[in-house]
Parts: C-alpha cells; structure tokens; sequence
C-alpha cells in the first residue's frame, strides 16, 4: 500500500493502569507473556502491508524507543521507508507538548508531506485488537470517503464511555457524540482512521489556529467534517479491547490461557512481532506444576501455576503457588510464597514466604477509582522482604522495597 502513511498515536501515559504506567507510557506496558501493547497494533500494520509509519510518542518515551528501535523484528528497516519515532521537538522560540490526538499529527505535517501519501490511516498504540487496515482503506477509497471511522457495537451500558456514532442506511455518519450521558446508538468509535491526506491536513491547520480547540480528533476534528457529507462508519466485528483499566488489563490477559482464547495470538496467518530478549527454553522443575497457563522462555518453575500468564525470566520457588495472575518479565519468586488474582509489574523481587491476594476485597484507601477490583497490583523494580502479607486490592508502588514482614490489609498501600 504504497499511497498508505500509518501513524500510530503512542503518547499516552493510561492513568488509569496506576502505577503501571507511573514510570513507562501505556503502549509500553508488557501483555501477553511475550509482547508490549504498541506490538499489536504495529503488527497489524506489516500485516496489512503498511511499511511506512510513524510513531508518535510523547510521556517517558525512552523504554519504547529502544523497543521499536529501527523496526528490525516488524521488517521495517527499510529505506524508503519503516518506521520513525516522532517526538515533540523544540523550535527556535518554544518547545512544544503535543495538546491533543489532532495536534500531534498537525505538528508532524512535514514529515507526512515527504512521503506524500494519498491516505494516512491514525492508530492508537495502546489497544489490543486484530484489524486488515487495507480492508479499511478499500472501504474508504469504495465509499468516496473524506474521512472513514473504525466502528463496533458495544453493550448500551458501556456506550457513555465512547464516541458515538448515529448513521444511515449507508454507513454514513450523520451524528457525532462524544461520551454521551444518553446515547442514541451503541455504535462507538475505536480511535481508528482513514483520512484522505490532502483534505484532512487544512481541517488540522485550520483546527490549530482555532484557540479554544482541544485539539482532539473525537472532540473536535469529527464533529467538524461531518459537514462535508462523506464520512463514513467501518463496521468492525473482529476482537477489540481497550485494556485501560486494571481490571480490563488482567481480564484480557487472562483470557489468553482459556482453551478457546477470544483472540488468538498463535494464528500463523496474522503473527503478532515484537522485540524480546533470546532466552533459553523454560523449565519446569519435578516439582513444578502448570496447569491452563502461558509459561514464556527463560522461566524457572520449581512451584505450582495455574490460571496465569507468566512473561519471560520468571523464577518461581519450591513450594509457591500463583493463581490467577499476571507476572511480568524477569520478576524474582521465592520459596513458600502464595499469589492469587495479582498483577507484578517487570524486575520486581518477592522474597520467601510471603502472601498476596488474600481476604476480602476492600474499598482503596489510595485511589479507588483507579483500584476498583479485588486485584492487587505491585510495581516494578520493587523488593518485597520476607514474610510480607498483602490483603486484596493493594497496591505497592515503583522502586519500593517493602519490610520483612510488612502486613497490609485489602484497600491499602505502600506508595
């Protein structure tokens, strides 16, 4: 798709994974056992034969630009075009945040023009999905489409979360709300475009001298070309989550270890890419048991797993148990240790003996809009000491290093 610009929206810090993305930006977060959120949707990029992308970072950018690097395991090391890590720059009088969605492609317009594409298609970088983006585009060209929207149908209950779009017989948007309190459709925006290059690069340059803007393509650009007569509504009916929450993150990964995973990340058709270190097989000890969980290279498993998704360089002691969890990559388990329905974010430590994910759920002390399960979270580079014991829904922040024999009831923390 030679006409075709992919720019992927990856800038965001998702507050509402919590200390999650306290110290990396949301599409760097690991998922899966094996991959980071920004992997899927790059893969669907190759995968629909986009081979020119940008990326458009912005909060602690440094861990997903050593990711991506040059493209090498997307096959986007390539001249003429691959992959380009585009960060807010500083001009000769001022150093500029991207203020929006909008924005951020506005500030790019430049390194769009070089390529001169006759379409560009807008990604998020932060959801987890499966899409054919040159089904989008034909679809796009075949409507005579100024602008083309990635739609599926969500429960009415969940439609106030969204954007939501009211079309006719045609697919044609007629009406546009933004988060409704009352919507009129459940039909609701997934944050994916196509735009015709030309035409939506003087809607951004107008928008941008527009002072009282967001900036923001759901808030402003949208509701603004509807006008035009030819935007469009993509029907997509495959596998979308946004994984935005703490509960959605553990639910989706979880997800992966049924027998028949809702998406199937082991589809030879549509392989999912990504830069991980080579490691040497796992290894499950005699006394080592898994049962319905991912095991990624380079485990030790000396314990009892079951329900799991365990990410790569994970040690797991004699004698400890894991339980509906989501273990990041090189996280150090004890001996004697019990997790259950827990999140451990990338080199933490838990040391012998101790006991997380137990008693009654409980309201967060800390935040609870953001802790709103019974999940307990622990962040990275964190040592839990010996003997620790962790109610429900706590949540242990970065670079901590908790006490021999801290308790913590459900609902509290160490932040």
């Amino acid at each position: 798709m030679q006409n075709v610009l992919g720019l992927i929206l990856a800038g965001g810090q998702g507050t509402r994974l919590g200390v999650l993305t306290e110290k990396i930006p949301k599409p760097a977060v690991q998922f899966g056992g094996k991959y980071r959120i920004i992997d899927f949707t790059m893969s669907n990029c190759v995968n629909s034969g986009i081979y020119r992308i940008g990326v458009l970072t912005q909060y602690r950018p440094h861990l997903l630009n050593k990711h991506i690097g040059i493209g090498k395991p997307w096959d986007l090391d390539r001249k003429g075009g691959g992959v380009t890590i585009l960060q807010p720059y500083s001009t000769l009088t001022e150093s500029v945040w991207y203020k929006g969605t909008a924005d951020a492609v506005y500030q790019n317009i430049e390194f769009i023009d070089e390529y001169d594409p006759e379409y560009i298609v807008v990604l998020s970088g932060d959801h987890i999905y499966s899409m054919d983006y040159s089904e989008f585009v034909y679809y796009h060209i075949s409507k005579n489409a100024l602008a083309t929207i990635a739609c599926m149908e969500v429960p009415l209950s969940e439609a106030h979360r969204f954007g939501i779009m009211i079309t006719d017989i045609d697919n044609k948007i007629i009406e546009f709300q933004e988060k409704p309190k009352e919507p009129k459709s459940n039909l609701a925006s997934l944050g994916i475009y196509v735009f015709n290059w030309k035409f939506i690069k003087e809607v951004l340059i107008e928008d941008a001298k527009n002072e009282s803007s967001d900036h923001d393509f759901g808030k402003n650009i949208i509701p603004n070309i509807l006008k035009t007569d030819r935007v469009y509504a993509f029907p997509f009916e495959g596998y979308w989550q946004d994984v935005g929450t703490i509960r959605s993150y553990w639910e989706t990964n979880l997800e992966l270890v049924r027998p028949i995973p809702p998406f199937n990340i082991h589809d030879p058709n549509w392989r999912i890419y990504t830069r991980s270190e080579e490691m040497q097989p796992a290894y499950i000890a005699p006394e080592g048991e898994v049962r319905n969980s991912i095991i990624s290279e380079g485990c030790e498993i000396y314990g009892t797993i079951e329900n799991s998704v365990i990410a790569q360089g994970v040690k797991l002691g004699k004698g400890s148990v894991i339980k509906n969890s989501v273990i990041m990559a090189k996280v150090e388990i004890g001996d004697n240790v019990y997790i259950e329905d827990a999140i451990i974010a990338e080199n933490t430590i838990v040391k012998n003996g101790c006991k997380i994910g137990i008693g009654e759920f409980a309201e967060s002390k800390y935040d609870k809009k953001v802790y709103d399960s019974h999940i307990t979270v622990i962040g990275m580079d964190t040592i839990v000491e010996e003997e620790c014991v962790f109610g429900r829904n706590v949540v242990i922040g970065n670079d901590r290093v908790v006490p021999k024999g801290t308790q913590i009831e459900s609902g509290g923390y160490y932040i």
